[in-house]
């Protein structure tokens, strides 16, 4: 069968490439075309876009840039009527996805969603075009399910694909990976100050503020494989720490502790169990309009999936030295990194244990197959 998946980020090119591999277990003789990045790439199938060519964060820059996504959609809707798939399959990035599901539904194209929007999050109101454009959901958050519902919605549940992509990984060598990327001896911070610039230039100067008071430490920055290390070096010049890039699970596999900015990266570092705390500070006009729209308790998905705040946010205004300085201290020597281990396990036990891209695979061949 002929499959058309749209994924428009880093993490978004990492689980449409295992949802891939399963795909093509499944259906070996599958065909496959696809929006995403060279992890995709290297499972096989046709590359029509890689998504670095369509990064654009906040309100702003999409502003600025309306011009050249509208050509994207043009372009997305052109070539899928030429291939002219069984089922498209969207992944994440609903800015871009559910505007091409709402023409693909119309045109009468089976329409797939693995790893939902965040519309628990904003804009619950976009429920109502989900439930209208997308004939299968596939959530990766277990909250999610009973969330749809009350929009008389019936998606499935299927785990996360994070615990597979950390379970397929090689055991890291501490030693070599250390004499590698010429790191010392001290345990490890870990700083992943996100993958876009914008975030990434407000988080970087308030974590590396903490250097010079933790001696005893290393703090290496997880460098994004969006940015190249011209960007980084301005920051590394001024601070006496190291950088690693495209290596976030291996450094996080070998972390005593970390500063993360909000994102899947709250996510990654509890599954692979380092004390964290999470830190966010976005543009003034962004953060406030968000603040509008955004009616959750937390930002960080290790509490949101737990409700209840087991790692600490710094949130705007929260995030400075003095805080900063403060938190980390708690993780690094007390009963709260003990009570952090206890809570991760309790949040992996939630997200259902390994086989997200397997369950998801299985499902959307089983339905296309039995409307073939």
């Amino acid at each position: 069968m002929k499959y058309y998946i749209i994924a428009g980020e880093a993490s978004g090119d990492l689980h449409g490439s295992n949802l891939m591999k399963a795909l093509l277990k499944e259906d070996s003789k599958a065909d496959i075309r696809f929006w995403g990045g060279d992890l995709m790439k290297a499972v096989g199938g046709e590359l029509i876009m890689h998504y670095k060519e369509r990064q654009f964060m906040g309100f702003a820059e999409v502003i600025m840039n309306l011009r050249k996504i509208s050509g994207h959609i043009k372009f997305c809707k052109k070539d899928i009527s030429q291939f002219q798939p069984d089922v498209i399959i969207f992944i994440d990035n609903s800015g871009f996805n559910l505007r091409i599901a709402k023409w693909a539904k119309e045109q009468n194209f089976r329409t797939h969603y693995y790893i939902s929007p965040q519309v628990w999050a904003s804009r619950a109101s976009r429920v109502e075009k989900i439930k209208r454009d997308i004939d299968a959901m596939y959530c990766i958050l277990p909250f999610e399910k009973d969330f749809y519902k009350t929009y008389g919605y019936d998606v499935h549940f299927v785990g996360h694909p994070l615990i597979d992509a950390i379970a397929d990984r090689p055991q890291v060598d501490e030693t070599e990976f250390r004499k590698t990327h010429q790191l010392s001896n001290l345990p490890i911070i870990a700083l992943l100050p996100g993958s876009r610039k914008q975030e990434i230039t407000k988080m970087l100067g308030v974590m590396l503020s903490l250097v010079d008071d933790f001696k005893d430490f290393q703090f290496v920055i997880a460098g994004a494989p969006s940015q190249d290390f011209e960007f980084y070096k301005t920051f590394i010049k001024k601070n006496n720490v190291s950088f690693i890039s495209n290596k976030t699970y291996d450094l996080l596999s070998i972390s005593y502790a970390a500063l993360v900015t909000s994102g899947t990266a709250t996510l990654e570092t509890a599954l692979y169990k380092v004390p964290q705390v999470v830190c966010y500070k976005a543009n003034a006009i962004s953060y406030h309009i968000a603040k509008r729209i955004i009616t959750l308790k937390f930002i960080s998905l290790v509490n949101l999936i737990m409700d209840r705040e087991v790692v600490t946010e710094l949130i705007q205004g929260d995030l400075n030295k003095k805080r900063l300085k403060k938190e980390l201290n708690a993780i690094l020597n007390s009963d709260k990194r003990e009570q952090l281990f206890l809570d991760y396990f309790e949040l992996e036990k939630k997200l259902g244990g390994k086989g997200a891209s397997e369950n998801a695979a299985k499902l959307i061949v089983n339905s296309v197959s039995s409307n073939h």
